[in-house]
């Protein structure tokens, strides 16, 4: 079995609340710590060997995994999570714009909030690429249809003849 399908298995046998907290509490401090590092060192390139990788950040290699699972969508070139193993090498760099999109996107307040960004962008940065991800996430209405008006479908009947009943 894959260490991915090791992690998902392990997140599908949570049946309780307490559980569920209990488990997340443990891992989201273990993914923070691994953002700091990260964030700190500046490098946005993660490289080695998953057994190393999980060691050197205090993580099982299951745990890791669902880390980089998290992580994913924020690399340059996405991984192939299923193959990994123990023993397998990765090399995978970070794209520090969507790392911080992507966190805004999954509400991860105690990872976008660390002050080690401070490392990455300035305030300001930080501050725009809040409000562009803001901006991305409102729902702008289109015109309304009057009943008087023709219809859109383009039947050429008034709206209220066509498909406003």
């Amino acid at each position: 079995m894959s260490l991915y399908t090791e992690w998902n298995e392990n997140l599908k046998n949570i049946t309780t609340q307490e559980e569920y907290q209990e488990f997340f509490k443990d891992y989201m401090g273990r993914e923070a710590e691994c953002y700091k590092k990260i964030l700190e060192s500046k490098n946005p390139v993660i490289e080695g060997r998953i057994k190393d990788l999980s060691e050197k950040n205090d993580m099982t290699a299951m745990q890791y995994v669902g880390f980089l699972d998290g992580a994913n969508t924020s690399f340059k070139e996405q991984l192939d999570l299923e193959a990994l193993t123990d023993d397998s090498e990765i090399k995978a760099e970070l794209d520090w714009e969507k790392l911080l999109w992507n966190m805004h996107d999954a509400k991860a307040e105690w990872l976008y909030g660390m002050d080690e960004w401070s490392n990455i962008f300035d305030d300001e940065k930080r501050k725009q690429i809040k409000k562009d991800f803001n901006k991305s996430k409102q729902v702008i209405a289109g015109e309304k249809i009057g009943r008087n008006d023709p219809c859109p479908c383009g039947s050429g009947k008034k709206y209220k003849k066509c498909c406003g009943k």
